[in-house]
């Protein structure tokens, strides 16, 4: 486990090694299915992330000083959206995730590429994912 900018710097290259959007969407859909499943118990109304147009739920623990995050999506590529995140984020202590800047989302592209609803999508997961970590360090 690296820090948050060590993490998004294996993502960005692992990102631009692709050749183009059809292998970088691919290569999505094989993150989300080694995404850290939330149990079924969880998927909730309340662990439901507003604003994203495919159902996803997440939900996140403390252990340790830090916080660690499991998600589902309803959707393959917001599964791998929120595949992405997590392995950003998860792990991480809560004042770190709660600043983190996450650079490497238009370093990748991400945003150009993903539909008016993804790129909305995207921004209430990251949103919620700092909204837990704000949480956890207010406690």
């Amino acid at each position: 486990m690296g820090t948050i900018a060590e993490i998004q710097a294996e993502i960005t290259e692992e990102f631009n090694m692709l050749e183009d959007w059809m292998e970088k969407y691919e290569y999505i859909i094989e993150l989300g299915k080694a995404l850290p499943m939330i149990d079924d118990k969880y998927k909730t109304d309340d662990n439901l992330i507003k604003g994203c147009q495919s159902r996803v739920w997440l939900r996140a623990d403390e252990q340790n000083g830090k916080i660690i995050y499991s998600a589902d999506s309803d959707a393959i590529i917001t599964k791998g959206i929120v595949a992405v995140l997590i392995r950003v984020l998860s792990n991480q202590n809560a004042e770190e995730i709660a600043t983190a800047d996450l650079a490497f989302i238009d370093e990748i592209g991400f945003k150009e590429q993903l539909s008016q609803t993804r790129a909305n999508g995207l921004v209430s997961m990251i949103k919620e994912i700092k909204f837990y970590a704000l949480a956890y360090q207010n406690k």
